[in-house]
């Protein structure tokens, strides 16, 4: 459906140029917008390669199972039925780690994998677990210290200070996940009783 309405705005534009003598100004947009689009997407998976790269070599070298192994005593309140030990913790604080550094896509390998762990130790295999729901609405706020992507994207684009949306990142990444894990627990109470 969105197809046929992009189409359809695509088309009534050139006609409405046509009609209007300007059809080689419509042909000329198209084009160069392509090409700046194009530019775009190259630029993005350029910065994507670098810091999955950099992401890669920190977790080799030890770097984020470090700062993994530091968060897993935070998490230990967030997942309490998950037994102590358990690899889905390590997965869960690699995931977390990633996204707190603005690594979104090296978070991704990871999130993954701690569902997986989750679900090896779900009973119930067609129903999801409260440590899944709280995972995945942590995961969804994706708290971000150093938005490392888009610092990379701003200074690309041109902007003087790429930098700057570091403060107003962190705080509404923040301010997300607080405000997920308060309703996590306020419905996973409400829930509990009403059954």
């Amino acid at each position: 459906m969105v197809n046929i309405i992009w189409a359809a705005l695509i088309l009534t534009g050139i006609v409405w140029a046509g009609f209007g003598g300007h059809a080689e100004l419509a042909t000329t947009t198209i084009f160069n917008q392509a090409t700046k689009g194009l530019s775009a997407g190259l630029e993005l998976i350029a910065i994507t390669a670098v810091w999955f790269g950099l992401s890669r070599i920190a977790e080799k070298a030890g770097l984020l199972t470090g700062l993994a192994r530091l968060m897993t005593p935070l998490l230990r309140p967030l997942f309490p039925t998950i037994p102590r030990g358990h690899s889905s913790l390590g997965s869960i604080a690699m995931n977390l780690t990633a996204n707190l550094l603005g690594l979104a896509d090296a978070a991704t390998p990871f999130g993954l994998k701690a569902m997986h762990q989750l679900q090896e130790l779900n009973t119930r295999r067609d129903t999801v677990t409260p440590a899944m729901i709280t995972f995945l609405a942590m995961n969804s706020a994706c708290t971000t210290l150093l938005p490392a992507t888009a610092i990379a994207l701003r200074a690309t684009a041109g902007a003087t200070e790429p930098s700057s949306i570091i403060l107003p990142a962190a705080l509404a990444s923040g301010i997300a996940t607080v405000a997920v894990l308060v309703a996590d627990r306020f419905l996973r109470r409400r829930v509990f009783w009403c059954k």
